[in-house]
């Protein structure tokens, strides 16, 4: 067997990285997701193509933020895994599959195949998490009606507020940055995405009782593929009475003031509550998705 060719493609080439099957419909999950032709990337086997990975991030980045599809042919896990060694970003791997993924052992072998080749690269499981769509025929969820809301040109009140969210959390993203660089790290990390989101700094709000104490914050977003709930966060001291639906629900409404048609979110599968409001609130799960990150690289 001959040793696997890594190619970078370009606008004249790019339709090689189709010519793979695509066992986990990753292509259905990713027909709002525009990838530069130039961060894709495939391992050859004379001349077929055996392994594929495309690199992903905003239309004004100069490197990629996350590899966003990556796939193996059956038995060429040691061809994906020199696809990710030899890329020039060393950056987070999203896993994108099929809800109930589990259950089907065909789709289940198509992915324990990714993940061999994901982990023979030197790359770790951070977390597991549903991925969501909001769209028109699930109707809106009525507004509580408990919380005020209000813009807030002041940063400096969502760095605080994500202090203190993520003082106690359980979001895997914010407790490693939070392991590798304190709550500051944390808070200004969900900042810069805020910031990094072609949506209007004028949408974030924050929430208050009718009495002005402060709640939480909401940050409706798009991101290059679309409408998204960019975050909900809740202080610790008002947790318990339900108030992330409050906020969940003000945040779609924005969205769709603002003329989305549909709306796209995510939770770790282990944030049980959030992932509760987020099916009271009619957010269907669509997908399902296992994010690696290169061992030993700090954020």
């Amino acid at each position: 067997m001959t040793d696997p060719v890594i190619r970078a493609l370009s606008a004249s080439d790019a339709s090689l990285f189709d010519a793979l099957p695509d066992p986990l419909a990753a292509r259905e999950g990713h027909r709002l997701t525009r990838f530069r032709p130039d961060w894709k990337r495939v391992a050859l086997r004379d001349g077929e193509v055996v392994a594929r990975g495309a690199w992903w991030g905003g239309p004004d980045d100069a490197e990629p933020v996350n590899i966003n599809w990556f796939d193996v042919a059956e038995g060429e896990e040691e061809a994906g895994a020199e696809l990710l060694r030899s890329a020039p970003w060393q950056v987070e791997l999203e896993i994108n599959l099929p809800g109930g993924w589990r259950e089907s052992p065909a789709l289940r072998a198509a992915a324990e195949a990714r993940f061999a080749a994901a982990r023979a690269a030197g790359y770790e499981l951070l977390v597991e998490r549903f991925l969501y769509r909001w769209t028109p025929e699930r109707g809106l969820p009525e507004r509580p009606g408990r919380l005020r809301f209000a813009a807030e040109p002041d940063d400096g009140v969502f760095f605080d507020a994500l202090r203190r969210i993520h003082s106690v959390t359980l979001d895997a993203h914010a407790l490693r940055a939070v392991a590798e660089g304190g709550l500051d790290r944390a808070a200004r990390q969900e900042l810069d995405f805020f910031h990094w989101c072609p949506s209007p700094r004028e949408w974030w709000q924050t929430a208050h009782t009718p009495d002005g104490e402060m709640v939480g914050i909401h940050v409706p977003a798009h991101n290059p593929s679309g409408p998204v709930i960019g975050f909900i966060g809740v202080l610790p001291e008002h947790r318990g009475r339900g108030y992330a639906y409050d906020l969940l629900t003000e945040c779609a409404h924005v969205l769709v003031e603002q003329g989305a048609e549909s709306i796209g979110a995510a939770t770790d599968r282990g944030n049980v509550p959030m992932a509760a409001n987020f099916a009271k609130a009619g957010f269907p799960v669509v997908r399902e998705r296992v994010n690696l990150h290169p061992a030993g690289r700090t954020a």
